[in-house]
């Protein structure tokens, strides 16, 4: 891939978001070093979302599918799209990550969505689910599966051997069972078995409440969240303008903002464009070190 044109495909998202003048300013601004291609059309009055606007960006979706599979992109960044709107026309995801992962035969368990920022890296074991399914569902093989994918990515970001630390899913991660057994049961097996088939350095289970505050002092290179939340929270209260949401596991790479389409600024110019500016600049770089 080093030798070849690399092309970014990039989504606009949903059009009454702030989306599409984001992306506008990534072409001007990216546009003449990188190879860029703009997927989907259609206008529509910001911040006043619309069933055609979620055709639009679900027909892009679609669209950038076809061109991954015909390698007319290398990869691909989405801008921000409303899940409601979305099901409102049909798309039958709880978001980009699985709807990725279907189109190319995979499961959702196949995949890891992940959080990368300037201060902390963060590899979640599930992903949207509501807190009740992800606690009860949570196995071992999910946390490996995170735990390898986000190591992985961070070798691809120049991390030889990757410090990676793994969440108790309990307060103080279970203090010794007192506040829960599931460190004992689950995830301890699960760093017992990254330890035996990688060759990252992995701790744990670590209390999430401090664990994050320790990866962003450079203790580890980065922390597997074991439900959405504990993973999401700190990643945007520490990185919010800066950090890429990275799908590992695809054929392919897969970025995007961090941002949703914040309908109420649309249109208004206080849209900051950081994220995706950060997220088209990453999937060129993953494609690179692929």
């Amino acid at each position: 891939m080093k030798n070849k044109r690399v092309v970014v495909g990039v989504t606009w998202g949903d059009p009454a978001g702030v989306g599409p003048e984001l992306a506008r300013h990534v072409f001007r601004k990216l546009g003449r070093s990188l190879s860029l291609r703009r997927i989907g059309h259609g206008e529509s009055r910001p911040g006043k979302p619309t069933l055609a606007g979620g055709k639009v960006a679900k027909e892009a979706l679609m669209q950038s599918v076809d061109l991954l599979r015909s390698g007319e992109i290398q990869a691909v960044v989405n801008g921000p799209v409303s899940k409601d709107w979305l099901g409102k026309v049909g798309f039958r995801f709880p978001g980009q990550t699985e709807f990725y992962a279907k189109a190319f035969g995979l499961r959702p368990d196949d995949v890891t969505m992940m959080m990368i920022g300037p201060r902390l890296r963060v590899g979640l074991a599930s992903t949207h689910l509501s807190l009740r399914k992800a606690v009860l569902g949570l196995r071992a093989k999910q946390i490996v599966r995170a735990g390898k994918h986000l190591g992985e990515t961070l070798r691809r970001l120049g991390v030889a051997r990757p410090k990676i630390a793994v969440c108790g899913l309990n307060p103080h991660a279970g203090e010794s069972g007192k506040f829960g057994n599931e460190e004992k049961k689950v995830v301890l097996p699960a760093i017992q078995e990254l330890r035996r088939k990688t060759q990252f350095r992995i701790f744990g289970p670590e209390s999430p409440d401090a664990v994050f505050r320790r990866a962003w002092m450079g203790e580890f290179d980065g922390v597997v969240a074991l439900y959405h939340d504990q993973g999401l929270i700190p990643a945007k209260l520490l990185d919010f303008d800066e950090t890429v949401n990275v799908t590992a596991g695809l054929p392919f790479v897969r970025c995007s903002p961090d941002h949703g389409t914040a309908f109420a600024l649309a249109g208004k110019g206080k849209a900051r464009p950081d994220s995706f500016l950060a997220a088209v600049r990453l999937a060129r770089k993953l494609v690179s070190k692929t």
